[in-house]
């Protein structure tokens, strides 16, 4: 069976690169209506923009929906991943803004929001995507594929000069809330030298360092610290965790992610959907429903430092 919201929930900050206040509503709706965002702050024109990959604008910094008609929310990626990681099918996300809230750089404040209103199943079947055979995408020394398995597992390595971060891997098999306890109050992060380039570009004019992970050669910068020794690493997979949930469905198979980011995550997704061969929507049953990320997250499962 699908899932929705019980009850709305809102979000209210800044957006991480425009730095502009947003105000982000998740509210239930009906069965077999997926994931879409509203821009209320949009009077004319069409400002309905569905969690989709083919209206993804391929970015390296975030990622950002643009329908037709040219409305666009960016920095969807946490509260996507969010949504999947608590396995709500259906929702509506009102959005007063052009970015969703940074919050603290993490999916937690989203998924004990969710949690906290509860979950409300809705029965109509509920389908997934099966990967029948591997597509891999790559660009220089990044790599994305997407493997047949029989739930979904994600699996990232990354690699940074800086002594902080330096070469990390990591694989879980999303299920039983493994994004909740594992993944979810993991935080975006970036180099110091980054952040002044950034801001020259207009970009990262909402980061602070109580919403990013700052490294600095050896050191980390954030007062406290890291919530996790690998916490970069974790972050990539949240990251892809989101990015995956635009295919419109839970994706039955194993992600890998070799230095990979948003944009290359995407143009994974387009590969697959290139060629009918790649995949199959199949109705999932009662022994598959039990290894979707979502399956019986409770908030006791959030880590205690997020």
């Amino acid at each position: 069976m699908q899932h929705t919201i019980k009850a709305p929930v809102t979000f209210n900050g800044t957006g991480l690169h425009s730095g502009l206040p947003a105000n982000l509503t998740i509210r239930p709706a009906a069965p077999g209506t997926g994931i879409r965002f509203r821009r209320t702050d949009i009077a004319l024109g069409d400002s309905l923009l569905p969690a989709r990959w083919d209206l993804v604008e391929r970015t390296p910094l975030c990622t950002r929906l643009v329908n037709a008609a040219g409305a666009s929310v960016s920095t969807v990626e946490h509260v996507m991943a969010a949504l999947s990681g608590c396995g709500i099918s259906n929702a509506l996300l009102e959005i007063d803004g052009p970015e969703v809230p940074i919050l603290d750089g993490s999916s937690a404040p989203f998924v004990r929001g969710i949690l906290a209103r509860g979950l409300a199943a809705q029965h109509a079947p509920h389908q997934a995507i099966e990967i029948l055979r591997e597509v891999e995408v790559s660009n220089g020394q990044a790599t994305a594929r997407l493997k047949p398995a029989p739930m979904l597992e994600i699996a990232f390595e990354i690699d940074f000069d800086e002594a902080a971060i330096g070469h990390q891997t990591r694989t879980l098999t999303m299920k039983n809330g493994a994004f909740v306890r594992e993944l979810c109050d993991s935080r975006t992060f970036c180099r110091n030298w980054e952040v002044d380039a950034l801001r020259e570009q207009g970009l990262a004019l909402g980061g602070t360092l109580e919403n990013a992970v700052v490294v600095d050669g050896d050191q980390i910068l954030t007062p406290g610290g890291l919530r996790h020794s690998d916490e970069p690493v974790r972050h990539k997979m949240l990251d892809a965790l989101g990015d995956l949930y635009m295919a419109g469905a839970p994706i039955l198979g194993r992600y890998e992610g070799i230095r990979a980011g948003h944009s290359l995550t995407n143009t994974l997704l387009r590969a697959l959907f290139a060629d009918p061969a790649n995949y199959r929507y199949v109705t999932i049953d009662r022994a598959q429903a039990a290894l979707l990320p979502g399956a019986g997250v409770t908030s006791d499962e959030i880590p205690a430092v997020a």
